[in-house]
């Protein structure tokens, strides 16, 4: 059994399908289709159900999936683990957000100490931070909601408030505070569904009995601010988000304790780097801030 036959198998496992595994991996669909099938040679079991180019896990590779990735995972560590030795002032951090209004500070800070480090950084659904961590391909996630689960470390660094965004011009701006049943005939702009966010505020609201109505749903939480200055809707937002803008009252919600949490997440068995332990302190040491200029 050969390392590239795993590998080539992993891919052909998360795609099911030829044509796109072979793009990812930069094969010819022959040369995968081979490797594939000398694979299942060895193992002497079919790992595959096959209609066409398209391919589905049968029980046997649903097995050894699992190994398989596991076996993978370890030799990653170990290639990681050794770079951080020979080379520890270089390499790359691997971050996913749920969360990102709080991110600039905190790899400012962290560049500071690190400046040879660079940084891949992924916004993700809480999903999809799942299915990464639970992969061992990121060193960290900031995620809100926290994620509990199987060799997933969580740890809360902060306690979000979330307030009520509304322009200056809007019938709520003069008030100090709202209520949730304020909000009911409002149109609101917001992420879509997945962010931790968008489904604790409907979560809430629900319990209120109503449903937010969404003029606008998108991808980028940095652009519900200009929405609501422009008076497309109001929005939830999270006090780390808020953006100094002259033209925007930020209203904290009344007899609700509506809050997110924010959480540092990693797997418990990937290798962690000395940079990578130097930006965990610095993602403590920088919401420990926050939470004292709060009190």
């Amino acid at each position: 059994m050969e390392l590239l036959q795993l590998q080539y198998f992993l891919t052909v496992a998360r795609l099911e399908h030829v044509t796109e595994a072979a793009r990812s991996l930069h094969v010819t669909q022959s040369s995968l289709s081979k490797t594939i099938q000398r694979l299942e040679e060895d193992l002497e079991v079919p790992l595959f159900d096959r209609t066409g180019r398209k391919l589905r896990l049968n029980e046997f590779g649903s097995r050894f999936l699992h190994r398989a990735e596991r076996a993978l995972f370890e030799l990653e560590q170990g290639k990681q683990e050794l770079s951080d030795l020979s080379s520890p002032e270089y390499g790359t951090l691997e971050l996913a957000v749920t969360t990102a209004s709080t991110l600039p500070n905190i790899l400012r800070e962290f560049r500071k100490k690190r400046p040879y480090i660079h940084f891949h950084v992924q916004m993700l659904t809480t999903q999809e931070m799942v299915t990464l961590l639970h992969r061992g391909e990121v060193d960290f996630c900031l995620s809100s909601p926290p994620i509990e689960g199987d060799n997933i470390e969580c740890q809360i660094v902060f306690i979000d408030p979330i307030l009520v965004a509304v322009p200056k011009g809007h019938r709520l701006a003069d008030r100090s505070s709202v209520t949730l049943t304020d909000l009911r005939d409002e149109w609101f702009v917001g992420v879509k569904r997945g962010y931790g966010t968008r489904d604790l505020v409907d979560s809430v609201c629900k319990s209120e009995g109503f449903v937010p109505k969404y003029v606008y749903e998108g991808d980028e939480p940095a652009r519900l601010s200009t929405l609501v200055e422009a008076e497309i809707g109001i929005a939830f937002i999270p006090s780390t988000a808020r953006n100094s803008r002259e033209h925007l009252k930020y209203l904290p919600v009344e007899n609700h304790e509506l809050v997110r949490e924010i959480a540092l997440l990693w797997h418990r068995s990937r290798y962690i780097s000395r940079a990578a332990l130097e930006f965990r302190e610095v993602v403590v040491e920088y919401f420990g801030a926050i939470s004292e200029q709060t009190i």
